[in-house]
């Protein structure tokens, strides 16, 4: 029994200890700024560009269909254009690729996606950096399984799934020393075959796709601000009648 407490104590310590290397490696990343922007029609096409290329692999099983009317779109719109996996827009965004073949054909089950953005957010700061970061540091490596790679998320079992769009690009890789002894790899990315769209319109369709994703994450957050917002107001009205009343209730009290 008393070894077993040390050892308890012995892994607490070493999570503890853990902890400032972890927050450092959080720090490391170098994120890019993602205009996220919760206009309807920014929503509404990274609903489409989501259900076309990652409702193949990944779920977003705790929102559903019929939710997508609070970004303007009609039942009709919903059932014609985004609903392929559902028969009612009452259902979940679920799929139909299994678990367990999802680990096999990449490594690792793909998750589910609906609270990915509030999830890294946690880690990162913010889900709609990383997101947007990670969704344009795609890059051809012959030595990963699926053909590609990530500059913050490295042996990533996820192939580029919008190669098509912002087309191919190649890793120029250099190491450079850290100023303590250390070299440090250092990945710059060059644009190899072009995709449909030009480096502007990717970054704007990946802007679009993240908004939707943290969007997708909390539904309510912007009704839930502007609650907040009214809430505090009323609060401060009832301040000041407060401290009106009390002036006018002491005033004749000496």
């Amino acid at each position: 029994m008393k070894t077993r407490g040390m050892n308890m104590i012995k892994k607490l310590l070493g999570a503890v200890l853990l902890l400032p290397a972890l927050a450092f490696a959080a720090e490391a990343v170098q994120l890019d700024k993602a205009p996220v922007s919760m206009d309807p029609a920014s929503l509404q096409h990274g609903a489409k560009i989501f259900v076309n290329y990652c409702l193949n692999c990944h779920g977003a099983s705790y929102l559903r269909y019929n939710r997508l009317k609070d970004i303007g779109l009609s039942e009709e719109l919903i059932k014609d254009n985004l609903m392929f996996t559902a028969d009612k827009t009452g259902e979940q965004m679920k799929i139909a690729l299994q678990a367990a073949d999802g680990k096999a054909w990449f490594g690792a089950t793909p998750p589910d996606l609906t609270v990915i953005a509030r999830a890294r957010a946690s880690e990162f700061g913010s889900g709609g950096d990383w997101l947007y970061t990670y969704l344009r540091s795609f890059y051809r490596d012959p030595e990963r399984p699926t053909g590609w790679n990530n500059t913050i998320f490295p042996n990533v079992g996820m192939p580029h799934v919008l190669w098509e769009l912002q087309g191919d690009k190649t890793a120029h890789v250099t190491e450079q020393d850290d100023g303590h002894g250390n070299m440090v790899k250092h990945i710059e990315l060059q644009q190899g075959k072009p995709g449909k769209l030009s480096a502007e319109e990717y970054d704007k369709t990946v802007a679009d796709l993240v908004s939707f994703m943290v969007w997708m994450g909390e539904p309510v957050a912007q009704e839930r601000q502007t609650i907040g917002i009214w809430v505090l107001v009323t609060l401060a009205v009832l301040f000041v009648l407060a401290l009106m009343l009390k002036k006018e209730y002491w005033k004749d009290v000496h």
